[in-house]
């Protein structure tokens, strides 16, 4: 039971940009999970690899793991553990553009943390359902596809912080595109920015 702070502390260094501190813990969680036969320290080993690649930019292999970690879930009795993973899994469709799996994914766990009173949980999950609802429109010529999805977060009304998360980078690389955007589009500002994406 030492080990329960791991996948917090992940999740927080990940978030942080701290990818090379993180490793070494999501090593432990994945070397003693195998040594130890532990279907917990392999599904949250599983989850933290799988948000510590895609904060790295290997979607498809982050989407691929969080989906071994659910499968592992199915053999704990820990709705809480699993409600996290299909959390992350959401966010890994959302950013494959599989909007309707998901939603689904989003709903499923919104139902979890709803039944298990965990508010925070709740509102998190909430949030990340709303930006999944939000229409993919036409694509804005001249915008990378990445400085497109930054685009599309940033005029629905989320924080540069708020886009980091979704998009698993840095807020200074929210910056960096938002600069970018602006100078291409011959704008200045977010009101501007929300009025360009409403338009089309």
């Amino acid at each position: 039971m030492t080990a329960t702070f791991i996948p917090d502390a992940v999740e927080a260094m990940v978030a942080l940009g701290r990818h090379t501190e993180a490793e070494p813990l999501i090593e432990v969680l994945e070397h003693d999970g195998r040594r130890l036969d532990r279907s917990w320290m392999l599904a949250v080993g599983a989850r933290c690899r799988s948000m510590w690649l895609a904060a790295r930019g290997d979607v498809v292999a982050a989407m691929r793991i969080a989906e071994h970690a659910m499968a592992v879930h199915a053999r704990l009795p820990m709705p809480f553990e699993r409600a996290r993973t299909q959390l992350l899994l959401g966010q890994l469709q959302r950013r494959q553009r599989q909007k309707d799996a998901s939603s689904n994914t989003f709903r499923e766990a919104l139902r979890a943390f709803d039944a298990m009173g965990a508010a925070l949980w709740v509102d998190r999950t909430r949030a990340e359902l709303a930006r999944a609802k939000v229409a993919r429109r036409r694509d804005v010529v001249g915008l990378t596809p990445s400085e497109q999805r930054v685009a599309e977060l940033a005029a629905s009304g989320m924080t540069n912080r708020d886009v980091a998360a979704a998009l698993f980078i840095s807020p200074k690389t929210v910056e960096a595109n938002l600069a970018r955007i602006y100078r291409k589009l011959g704008i200045k500002s977010r009101a501007e920015l929300g009025r360009v994406i409403g338009d089309l």
